[in-house]
C-alpha cells in the first residue's frame, strides 16, 4: 500500500471512530448474559465476550495464508473469570498502577482496594476486566459495543461512571477500539486499557523474543522496585529499552532485571491525527501488527511474570509467550502532578482509540 493511501485510509478510520459509534447504537437490546460475539471479514476473525471486554481470539493469515490464533487466552469464560493474567481484557476503571492504593483529589483522599501489594493494579480485585459488560450494539461484519456503568465507591473510586467500549471491523485487515468513559456526578480519575498477550507466530508458537519491534516513544517512566512510577521522565537513547530503530525484543533482555513492563511516552503526532504506537513484525509467519492510539503512553510487557498458565486447547503458556502493548495514561498519574492528568470533571467524557492494521508478507 502505497504511503498517501495508508494516511488517507487512517485519516478516514480517525474520521469513522468518531462520527459512526452515535449511529450504531439506535434500537438494538442489551444483553446482560455472558456471552461469545464474533466478528468477522473473510479470514480475520475477532471473538470477544462481554465479561470484561474482552478479546479471546485473532485469527490471521500468514504469508502463505495459513491461519492462526495470536493472541494468548482460554477456552471458556469460566478460565477467564478466575485469572490474574487480565488476558484480552479492558481494565480499569485506572490501569496500571496507583502507588500506596490510595491518592487525594480536590481535597478528599480517596483509598482503593489494594491488589497488588500495597499498591492498586488495574483498577483492583475486581476492576472492569472482571464485571459483566453489557452488549449494546452487535454486528458480525462491522462492530460491538460494550457498555458498563460503574458506581460510587466501586473498589475505592469516587463517582458514578457511564463507560463504554466499541470495538469495530476497518477494511479487510483493521481492528479499531474506542473506548469512553463519562464522569456522570464526581471528579473521577479514569485510565483505560486494553491488555491482550499478542504472538504473531500464533499463541501455541513460543516465546515473542524473536519478534521485532519498533516502537516510537524516546522517553521512559522509570520505576521503583514495585513497578512504581518515580516521577522522572528519562530518554531511552543508548539503553535496553531504546526500540526507536526495529530489532528483536530479546536482543538487550541481558541488561534488564526481568524483560520489560515499562511506560513509554509516545512521540507527538501531528495535530488531529493518531499517534504511531509500533510496529511488530514476526518473520517466519511474516506477519506484521502496526498499533496507532490517541493516548500519551503505552506500556510494553513482555509477560514477565506469565508462569505455566494453562491456555487454550491445554497449551501451556511459559515466560515471555505473549507481548502486550497497552496504550494508555501514565502509571499513578494521579500522584505525580507533572504527568498528564487522567481526571475527567463531572460532565466531561474520556475518549480513547485504538487502531491496528494486520499483513503478512
Amino acid at each position: 500500500m502505497i504511503m498517501a493511501k495508508a494516511v488517507s485510509t487512517l485519516s478516514y478510520v480517525f474520521f469513522l471512530l468518531f462520527f459512526f459509534f452515535a449511529k450504531i447504537i439506535n434500537g438494538t437490546e442489551s444483553n446482560e448474559e455472558v456471552g461469545v460475539y464474533e466478528l468477522k471479514r473473510g479470514d480475520f476473525s475477532v471473538k470477544l465476550t462481554n465479561y470484561g471486554a474482552t478479546v479471546i481470539s485473532v485469527i490471521l493469515p500468514d504469508k502463505n495464508g495459513k491461519l492462526d490464533d495470536v493472541v494468548l487466552g482460554y477456552d471458556s469464560v469460566k478460565e477467564y473469570k478466575n485469572d490474574t493474567t487480565h488476558f484480552g481484557a479492558i481494565v480499569g476503571r485506572v490501569a496500571n498502577r496507583i502507588g500506596g492504593a490510595e491518592f487525594t483529589l480536590n481535597g478528599t483522599k480517596y483509598k482503593l482496594v489494594a491488589n497488588d501489594g500495597n499498591n492498586t493494579l488495574h483498577g483492583g480485585p475486581k476492576g472492569f476486566g472482571d464485571v459483566i459488560w453489557t452488549v449494546k450494539s452487535y454486528s458480525k461484519d462491522s462492530h460491538i459495543t460494550f457498555t458498563y456503568d460503574s458506581f460510587d465507591g466501586e473498589e475505592g473510586f469516587p463517582g458514578n461512571v457511564s463507560v463504554s467500549a466499541t470495538y469495530m471491523l476497518i477494511d479487510a485487515n483493521k481492528l479499531a477500539l474506542k473506548m469512553e468513559a463519562k464522569a456522570l456526578n464526581k471528579a473521577t480519575p479514569v485510565n483505560l486499557a486494553q491488555h491482550t498477550y499478542w504472538n504473531l507466530g500464533g499463541h501455541t508458537s513460543g516465546d515473542i523474543l524473536s519478534h521485532n519491534l519498533q516502537l516510537f516513544g524516546s522517553h521512559i517512566t522509570p520505576v521503583n522496585n514495585q513497578l512504581i512510577p518515580t516521577g522522572e521522565i528519562l530518554s531511552v537513547k543508548g539503553t535496553a529499552y531504546d526500540f526507536l530503530e526495529p530489532r528483536p525484543i530479546g536482543s538487550r533482555f541481558k541488561e534488564l532485571p526481568n524483560g520489560y513492563d515499562i511506560n513509554y511516552v509516545l512521540d507527538a503526532a501531528s495535530p488531529f491525527h493518531l499517534r504511531k504506537v509500533a510496529v511488530v513484525q514476526e518473520s517466519v509467519s511474516g506477519r506484521k501488527l502496526e498499533l496507532w492510539t490517541s493516548a500519551p503512553g503505552v506500556q510494553f510487557y513482555t509477560s514477565n511474570m506469565l508462569h505455566d498458565e494453562k491456555g487454550k486447547g491445554g497449551f501451556i503458556y511459559k515466560e515471555y509467550a505473549g507481548l502486550c502493548l497497552e496504550t494508555q495514561g501514565f502509571p499513578d498519574s494521579v500522584n505525580h502532578p507533572n504527568f498528564p492528568s487522567q481526571i475527567v470533571n463531572p460532565g466531561e467524557t474520556y475518549k480513547h482509540i485504538m487502531v491496528y492494521r494486520f499483513t503478512a508478507n
